[in-house]
């Protein structure tokens, strides 16, 4: 089951969303401020993809970090900083089923769709 992780006001999201709608791609979308996140799952974006990657460093709930976290980052502090604050994650992150991506482009979603389902 794919599935599109991040929030439901995000621009980016939207626009994910609206591409998987209009390519009738079957997903399940997850709202970090409804639903949450679970550590394991976390972890396994963080060994996939690396913390640099899955951590926003451009959003707000970032620059809401002290200066000590954010110079101190590594994947222990990324992990326990998305479990507490999940709007940390660069959205949307797609799970194909093993596979992750950040972020939106849809010249991105075409490749790894026709790869996957289409």
């Amino acid at each position: 089951m794919i599935t599109l992780y991040g929030i439901k006001n995000c621009d980016t999201v939207k626009k994910a969303r609206k591409w998987l709608d209009e390519k009738g791609v079957d997903y399940r979308f997850h709202d970090f401020r409804a639903d949450g996140v679970d550590a394991d799952q976390v972890a396994n974006w963080l060994d996939s993809l690396g913390w640099e990657t899955v951590v926003n460093r451009r959003s707000t709930t970032w620059k809401g970090l002290s200066s000590e976290q954010r110079e101190g980052m590594d994947r222990g502090s990324a992990l326990s900083a998305i479990v507490e604050e999940p709007t940390l994650v660069k959205r949307p992150l797609l799970d194909t089923g093993g596979e992750y991506h950040c972020g939106f482009k849809a010249d991105q979603y075409a490749q790894i769709f026709n790869h996957h389902t289409l």
